[in-house]
């Protein structure tokens, strides 16, 4: 089990975190901490990793945090990223996918 992490300060994304789709089940928590004033989505996607990754949707609980939250992932996805929508604080997403 290996953390990985990202973070973010001021507005903008994070880099994207590939994920594992052949693990069974798939199975991915995360936590944000925020340090500072911020205002944060988690996002996910669906595309290919392999190639350039256009399109991005929100987590349904973890959209427009200003706190620490936490959240998972319990179907495949194949990325996910940080969006720092507002402020000029710093937002660290750490992800722990299972057999990983």
């Amino acid at each position: 089990m290996k953390v990985v992490s990202v973070s973010k300060t001021g507005t903008g994304s994070s880099s994207s975190i590939i994920t594992n789709t052949e693990i069974t089940p798939f199975n991915v928590g995360f936590g944000v901490v925020v340090s500072g004033t911020v205002n944060y989505t988690v996002q996910h996607s669906f595309d290919d990793p392999a190639g350039t990754i256009s399109t991005w949707f929100s987590h349904p609980t973890v959209a427009s945090q200003a706190a620490n939250a936490d959240g998972n992932y319990a179907f495949p996805v194949t990325a996910i990223k940080l969006l720092v929508n507002s402020g000029s604080g710093t937002a660290t997403l750490n992800l722990v996918q299972a057999g990983i």
